[in-house]
């Protein structure tokens, strides 16, 4: 049945299915991120980044504060498969046969990215804003007191956009598959998304100008590498319409 012939309540017994599968594995994710939690949490804070740093506690649920938001934030990562999949499995049947092949390929695709933004923004932003910090409070003649929370609340901060803002090509990708957005308006708007892109790396970065150089230019390569992408999976789409159009022909003749 395509979501076309469905009615509203079955569309809402779908969604309400694949929301129950993944609050299901999310439950069975937190359990295993328990374990793996600590562990983490202790190599980030012998990492390059924080060995120097002093980790206070400055209210008694702090260190389980952070254990709990580590635990969630691992969890999310760890079923991001399994979102992807519900989230296509759900809106799948408005595709075409060859359409869901091709998006179900897109899953790895998008797991990788998002690690990727994780990595770019640990192993390059992150050392660069600390490095700053750590700079400016030796110029004031100010002793910084870390506290645990405040540090891994602004590392999570600082990642986990990342890991989202680098899932731009995909998504860019399936809109074109779907026919919301074209590869001709996405290079229409490029001036006001390098404005947007150049504003927020000056916005999440120290106020130097190689700072802003090292996140800015990535992001906009990223977002040229989306309106090539856009231009494949336009061309795509416009070629399987046509022969669904000319299948369609020929089986009324």
């Amino acid at each position: 049945m395509s979501q076309k012939d469905m009615t509203i309540f079955e569309h809402i017994s779908e969604l309400r299915k694949r929301l129950l599968v993944m609050v299901v594995f999310f439950i069975l994710a937190v359990i295993v991120s328990f374990f793996l939690s600590q562990p983490l949490i202790r190599y980030l804070q012998t990492s390059d980044y924080a060995k120097d740093l002093t980790m206070n506690a400055f209210r008694l649920t702090d260190p389980f504060k952070v254990y709990m938001e580590m635990t969630l934030y691992l969890a999310v990562v760890i079923i991001l498969p399994v979102i992807l999949y519900q989230l296509w499995a759900f809106i799948s049947p408005g595709l075409y046969e060859k359409e869901r092949k091709i998006t179900l390929s897109y899953i790895p695709i998008a797991v990788i990215l998002f690690l990727a933004g994780i990595a770019f923004s640990y192993f390059i932003l992150f050392p660069l804003i600390i490095q700053f910090m750590m700079q400016l409070s030796t110029q004031m003649d100010i002793n910084p007191v870390i506290g645990i929370n405040e540090y891994f609340s602004f590392l999570f901060q600082i990642t986990l956009p990342f890991g989202i803002l680098f899932e731009l090509p995909i998504v860019i990708l399936f809109l074109t598959r779907l026919g919301i957005i074209t590869p001709m308006f996405l290079g229409k708007i490029r001036k006001y998304a390098y404005f947007a892109l150049v504003v927020l790396s000056a916005f999440i970065t120290p106020p130097d100008v190689m700072s802003q150089i090292v996140v800015g230019v990535p992001l906009i390569i990223l977002y040229e590498i989306s309106i090539w992408i856009s231009k494949i999976g336009y061309r795509k789409s416009k070629a399987a319409e046509l022969q669904y159009a000319l299948e369609n022909d020929s089986n009324k003749e």
